[in-house]
């Protein structure tokens, strides 16, 4: 019997190697469509829950699958599989619904038929005024200086509880006509209420269809000082927020 020469062993070991990598693509586009995906935040919307430069994890199967669940959206049926609601003061990714190519990240304050307004800063949901309380000031370092924001911690009927920040008194959104939830639509909140386009913005983001809901932030896996990229690696040492690494989003 003849030993396999250098040419064929070569042959062989490429196609192993090429095996390998199908396999690995397979498993993470399935990880990724149906159990867990990465975004990273790009705006200060959700401070100080969320800071730019975070990195997390997105539950894709907290609320069921839709379209938006798969790679490149293919329009595939309309709808939800396996659905299942999210509760108020979830925080959730979406799909902007003026332009379902792009990701938001905002939590939920209004659930389908719920009433919603702001009156002088304060939280009302069908009427009643949220509990919130006034705590520490957050320290915004953007642009490397140390500014002192109103914090807020607001609780929600039903009992989640998670800081709001308060940039100013007389924003524009600080006092708003009340917001009737469709069905079938949700009503979402940036926690940093005076730097946030969210559900307030009727013409913009406006009423939030659940078909549009990609899934559940649940954990913040790296983060880096805003005004660094991902690729600066030789930047990470002293750049990495460590503190911030492996905590719940809540």
């Amino acid at each position: 019997m003849r030993a396999p020469t250098n040419g064929k062993r070569k042959k062989d070991g490429f196609r192993e190697n090429v095996r390998v990598i199908v396999q690995a693509l397979i498993i993470a586009v399935v990880i990724r469509t149906f159990l867990f995906q990465p975004f990273d935040i790009p705006s200060g919307s959700m401070k100080a829950t969320l800071l730019i430069g975070d990195f997390l994890f997105v539950s894709k199967y907290s609320y069921g699958y839709t379209h938006y669940s798969f790679p490149f959206s293919p329009p595939l049926f309309h709808g939800r599989i396996l659905a299942s609601e999210p509760q108020r003061g979830d925080v959730v990714v979406f799909r902007y619904p003026k332009h379902d190519s792009i990701d938001y990240i905002k939590r939920v304050i209004g659930l389908p038929g719920d009433r919603i307004q702001v009156i002088d800063s304060l939280l009302y949901i069908n009427g009643e005024p949220v509990k919130r309380e006034r705590i520490d000031d957050f320290i915004d370092n953007d642009n490397g200086l140390a500014t002192p924001v109103k914090r807020w911690r607001e609780t929600l009927p039903n009992g989640v509880s998670y800081t709001t920040l308060e940039l100013s008194e007389t924003g524009p959104f600080n006092n708003t006509p009340v917001y009737e939830v469709p069905p079938d639509h949700y009503f979402m909140m940036g926690d940093n209420r005076d730097n946030s386009a969210d559900s307030r913005v009727l013409d913009a983001v406006g009423y939030v269809p659940f078909e549009n809901l990609i899934g559940r932030a649940q954990i913040i896996f790296f983060s880096l000082r805003d005004g660094t990229s991902a690729w600066q690696v030789w930047r990470w040492p002293w750049a990495i927020r460590w503190g911030r690494l492996f905590t719940i989003v809540r």
